[in-house]
Protein backbone atom coordinates (compact mmCIF):
# COMPACT_ATOMS: atom_id res chain seq x y z
CA UNK A 1 0.00 0.00 0.00
CA UNK A 2 2.66 2.38 0.88
CA UNK A 3 4.05 1.85 -2.63
CA UNK A 4 1.15 2.75 -4.39
CA UNK A 5 0.76 5.73 -2.43
CA UNK A 6 4.00 6.86 -3.18
CA UNK A 7 3.56 6.22 -7.18
CA UNK A 8 0.30 7.70 -6.97
CA UNK A 9 2.16 11.15 -5.28
CA UNK A 10 4.63 10.70 -7.75
CA UNK A 11 2.38 10.71 -10.37
CA UNK A 12 0.70 13.82 -8.80
CA UNK A 13 3.56 15.75 -8.52
CA UNK A 14 4.46 14.89 -12.93
CA UNK A 15 0.72 16.07 -13.72
CA UNK A 16 1.28 19.43 -11.45
CA UNK A 17 4.61 20.14 -12.97
CA UNK A 18 3.61 19.59 -16.16
CA UNK A 19 0.21 20.93 -15.86
CA UNK A 20 1.77 25.18 -16.10
CA UNK A 21 3.58 23.62 -19.57
CA UNK A 22 0.09 22.50 -21.07
CA UNK A 23 -1.72 25.97 -19.81
CA UNK A 24 0.83 28.66 -21.05
CA UNK A 25 -0.71 31.13 -22.21
CA UNK A 26 0.44 32.63 -25.78
CA UNK A 27 2.62 35.32 -25.66
CA UNK A 28 1.27 37.60 -28.54
CA UNK A 29 3.04 40.74 -29.69
CA UNK A 30 1.94 43.51 -31.44
CA UNK A 31 2.79 47.15 -32.53
CA UNK A 32 2.34 50.09 -30.16
CA UNK A 33 0.97 52.50 -32.44
CA UNK A 34 -0.25 51.05 -35.50
CA UNK A 35 -3.87 52.37 -36.61
CA UNK A 36 -6.07 51.17 -37.45
CA UNK A 37 -4.76 47.74 -36.45
CA UNK A 38 -3.45 47.99 -33.13
CA UNK A 39 -3.22 51.22 -31.05
CA UNK A 40 -4.48 52.34 -27.35
CA UNK A 41 -7.93 52.85 -26.95
CA UNK A 42 -9.53 55.82 -24.67
CA UNK A 43 -9.79 53.08 -22.41
CA UNK A 44 -6.38 52.16 -21.98
CA UNK A 45 -6.82 48.93 -23.74
CA UNK A 46 -5.51 47.72 -27.48
CA UNK A 47 -7.98 47.43 -30.16
CA UNK A 48 -7.68 47.31 -33.67
CA UNK A 49 -8.25 45.14 -36.90
CA UNK A 50 -5.50 42.82 -35.41
CA UNK A 51 -6.43 42.58 -32.06
CA UNK A 52 -9.86 41.69 -32.70
CA UNK A 53 -9.25 38.97 -35.73
CA UNK A 54 -6.81 37.38 -33.75
CA UNK A 55 -8.93 37.48 -30.79
CA UNK A 56 -11.85 35.44 -33.36
CA UNK A 57 -8.87 33.15 -34.80
CA UNK A 58 -7.49 32.23 -30.85
CA UNK A 59 -11.20 31.53 -29.87
CA UNK A 60 -11.33 29.20 -32.86
CA UNK A 61 -7.77 27.34 -32.06
CA UNK A 62 -8.75 27.31 -28.70
CA UNK A 63 -5.63 28.88 -26.84
CA UNK A 64 -5.30 31.33 -24.41
CA UNK A 65 -3.03 34.16 -25.04
CA UNK A 66 -1.72 37.33 -23.35
CA UNK A 67 -0.88 40.80 -25.67
CA UNK A 68 2.41 41.94 -25.66
CA UNK A 69 2.64 45.48 -26.92
CA UNK A 70 6.18 46.28 -28.37
CA UNK A 71 7.96 48.11 -31.11
CA UNK A 72 7.85 46.69 -34.48
CA UNK A 73 11.58 46.46 -34.72
CA UNK A 74 11.53 43.83 -31.81
CA UNK A 75 8.94 41.45 -33.03
CA UNK A 76 10.91 39.53 -35.44
CA UNK A 77 14.14 39.27 -33.28
CA UNK A 78 11.54 37.84 -30.90
CA UNK A 79 9.34 34.94 -32.85
CA UNK A 80 12.98 33.79 -33.66
CA UNK A 81 14.36 33.20 -30.42
CA UNK A 82 11.06 31.88 -29.19
CA UNK A 83 10.33 34.76 -26.32
CA UNK A 84 6.98 35.58 -28.96
CA UNK A 85 5.08 33.03 -29.87
CA UNK A 86 2.57 34.78 -32.44
CA UNK A 87 3.35 38.56 -33.65
CA UNK A 88 0.48 40.14 -35.10
CA UNK A 89 1.40 43.76 -36.56
CA UNK A 90 1.10 44.69 -40.26
CA UNK A 91 3.75 42.18 -40.91
CA UNK A 92 4.44 42.01 -44.73
CA UNK A 93 5.21 38.80 -45.99
CA UNK A 94 9.02 39.31 -47.47
CA UNK A 95 11.49 36.45 -48.81
CA UNK A 96 14.21 37.69 -46.70
CA UNK A 97 11.62 37.02 -43.25
CA UNK A 98 10.74 33.70 -44.02
CA UNK A 99 13.81 32.79 -44.05
CA UNK A 100 13.50 33.29 -40.34
CA UNK A 101 9.83 33.12 -39.34
CA UNK A 102 6.95 31.48 -40.37
CA UNK A 103 3.79 32.95 -41.76
CA UNK A 104 0.03 32.57 -41.44
CA UNK A 105 -1.55 32.75 -44.82
CA UNK A 106 -2.01 36.00 -45.91
CA UNK A 107 -4.18 38.18 -44.20
CA UNK A 108 -4.21 41.39 -45.93
CA UNK A 109 -3.61 43.00 -49.12
CA UNK A 110 -1.68 46.42 -48.54
CA UNK A 111 0.80 48.71 -50.32
CA UNK A 112 2.90 51.88 -49.62
CA UNK A 113 1.62 55.31 -50.07
CA UNK A 114 3.08 58.83 -50.28
CA UNK A 115 1.78 61.23 -47.75
CA UNK A 116 3.14 64.92 -48.06
CA UNK A 117 1.82 68.52 -46.53
CA UNK A 118 -0.97 69.78 -47.61
CA UNK A 119 0.47 72.73 -49.60
CA UNK A 120 2.53 70.94 -51.28
CA UNK A 121 2.34 70.73 -55.24
CA UNK A 122 5.54 69.37 -56.21
CA UNK A 123 5.68 65.67 -54.98
CA UNK A 124 3.24 63.81 -56.85
CA UNK A 125 4.99 60.69 -57.24
CA UNK A 126 8.19 58.70 -56.02
CA UNK A 127 10.23 60.10 -58.65
CA UNK A 128 9.78 63.61 -56.94
CA UNK A 129 11.50 62.96 -53.93
CA UNK A 130 14.89 62.82 -55.14
CA UNK A 131 16.94 64.55 -53.36
CA UNK A 132 14.21 65.13 -50.64
CA UNK A 133 14.16 64.11 -47.21
CA UNK A 134 11.41 60.99 -45.96
CA UNK A 135 10.37 59.64 -43.07
CA UNK A 136 9.59 56.52 -42.33
CA UNK A 137 8.86 53.37 -39.99
CA UNK A 138 12.29 52.08 -38.43
CA UNK A 139 12.45 47.65 -39.73
CA UNK A 140 9.40 48.21 -42.23
CA UNK A 141 9.37 47.45 -45.58
CA UNK A 142 9.02 51.15 -46.68
CA UNK A 143 12.28 51.54 -45.76
CA UNK A 144 13.68 49.28 -48.32
CA UNK A 145 11.56 50.86 -50.69
CA UNK A 146 12.59 54.33 -49.77
CA UNK A 147 16.11 53.41 -50.08
CA UNK A 148 15.62 51.73 -53.51
CA UNK A 149 13.67 53.66 -55.39
CA UNK A 150 13.28 57.62 -53.84
CA UNK A 151 16.70 58.74 -54.34
CA UNK A 152 16.27 60.37 -51.29
CA UNK A 153 18.78 63.09 -49.67
CA UNK A 154 18.07 61.43 -46.28
CA UNK A 155 15.55 59.03 -44.64
CA UNK A 156 14.45 59.66 -41.25
CA UNK A 157 13.79 56.60 -39.29
CA UNK A 158 11.21 56.29 -36.16
CA UNK A 159 10.08 53.54 -34.04
CA UNK A 160 6.64 54.17 -34.19
CA UNK A 161 3.82 56.34 -36.63
CA UNK A 162 3.66 59.15 -34.42
CA UNK A 163 7.55 60.23 -34.59
CA UNK A 164 6.80 60.26 -38.28
CA UNK A 165 3.62 62.02 -38.69
CA UNK A 166 5.08 64.60 -36.71
CA UNK A 167 8.37 64.76 -38.54
CA UNK A 168 6.68 65.54 -41.49
CA UNK A 169 3.94 68.25 -39.94
CA UNK A 170 6.90 70.03 -38.53
CA UNK A 171 8.92 70.31 -41.52
CA UNK A 172 11.34 67.77 -40.36
CA UNK A 173 10.65 65.50 -43.49
CA UNK A 174 9.43 66.57 -47.23
CA UNK A 175 7.47 63.05 -47.17
CA UNK A 176 6.30 60.12 -45.44
CA UNK A 177 6.04 56.78 -47.13
CA UNK A 178 4.14 53.74 -45.22
CA UNK A 179 1.50 51.28 -45.18
CA UNK A 180 -1.55 52.70 -47.39
CA UNK A 181 -4.16 52.15 -44.43
CA UNK A 182 -2.17 53.50 -41.77
CA UNK A 183 -1.54 57.01 -44.03
CA UNK A 184 -4.67 57.08 -45.10
CA UNK A 185 -6.47 56.79 -42.04
CA UNK A 186 -4.00 59.48 -40.45
CA UNK A 187 -4.39 61.87 -43.57
CA UNK A 188 -8.73 61.16 -42.88
CA UNK A 189 -8.20 62.14 -38.70
CA UNK A 190 -5.41 63.19 -36.80
CA UNK A 191 -3.60 64.80 -39.74
CA UNK A 192 -6.94 65.94 -42.01
CA UNK A 193 -6.38 69.49 -43.26
CA UNK A 194 -2.45 69.10 -42.57
CA UNK A 195 -1.94 66.39 -44.73
CA UNK A 196 -2.61 64.40 -48.03
CA UNK A 197 -1.67 61.22 -50.07
CA UNK A 198 -0.54 61.92 -53.24
CA UNK A 199 0.60 59.52 -56.59
CA UNK A 200 -0.26 55.07 -56.77
CA UNK A 201 -0.24 52.45 -54.45
CA UNK A 202 3.02 51.06 -54.81
CA UNK A 203 4.33 47.27 -53.97
CA UNK A 204 1.52 45.42 -53.28
CA UNK A 205 1.89 43.48 -50.37
CA UNK A 206 0.46 40.85 -48.04
CA UNK A 207 0.47 40.48 -44.05
CA UNK A 208 0.95 37.49 -42.51
CA UNK A 209 0.45 36.32 -38.71
CA UNK A 210 4.54 35.75 -37.42
CA UNK A 211 5.59 32.61 -36.08
CA UNK A 212 8.52 31.15 -34.36
CA UNK A 213 9.79 28.31 -37.11
CA UNK A 214 8.26 24.99 -37.40
CA UNK A 215 5.49 26.53 -35.03
CA UNK A 216 2.33 23.95 -35.05
CA UNK A 217 0.15 27.08 -34.72
CA UNK A 218 0.63 27.86 -38.50
CA UNK A 219 -1.50 25.35 -39.38
CA UNK A 220 -4.40 25.74 -36.57
CA UNK A 221 -3.93 29.50 -37.62
CA UNK A 222 -4.70 29.09 -41.09
CA UNK A 223 -7.51 27.12 -40.64
CA UNK A 224 -8.74 29.43 -38.56
CA UNK A 225 -8.44 32.51 -40.81
CA UNK A 226 -10.57 30.11 -43.37
CA UNK A 227 -13.32 29.97 -40.97
CA UNK A 228 -13.60 33.75 -39.93
CA UNK A 229 -13.84 34.28 -43.37
CA UNK A 230 -16.23 31.79 -44.22
CA UNK A 231 -18.76 32.79 -41.75
CA UNK A 232 -18.24 36.95 -41.97
CA UNK A 233 -16.88 37.35 -39.42
CA UNK A 234 -13.54 38.87 -41.32
CA UNK A 235 -15.71 40.97 -43.60
CA UNK A 236 -17.49 42.53 -40.62
CA UNK A 237 -14.41 43.52 -38.80
CA UNK A 238 -12.85 45.15 -42.21
CA UNK A 239 -15.77 47.26 -42.84
CA UNK A 240 -15.54 48.38 -38.88
CA UNK A 241 -11.84 49.18 -38.93
CA UNK A 242 -11.31 50.39 -42.69
CA UNK A 243 -15.16 51.85 -43.52
CA UNK A 244 -15.55 49.58 -46.69
CA UNK A 245 -15.86 45.94 -47.56
CA UNK A 246 -12.58 43.79 -48.54
CA UNK A 247 -11.13 44.10 -52.26
CA UNK A 248 -13.26 47.71 -52.70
Amino acid sequence: MKRLIQIALGLALVAALCAPAMAKKLVVAHDTNFKPFEFKGEDGKYTGFDIELWQAVAKIVGVEYELQPMDFNGIIPGLQTGNIDVGIAGITIKAERQQVIDFSAPYYDSGLMILVREGDAAIKSVEDLKGKIVATKTATSSVDFVKASASAKEVKLFPNNDGMFFELMSGGADAVVFDMPVVKEFAMTAGKGKVKTVGPLYQGQSYGIGFPKGSPLVAKVNEALKKVKADGTYDKLYMKWFGYAPGK
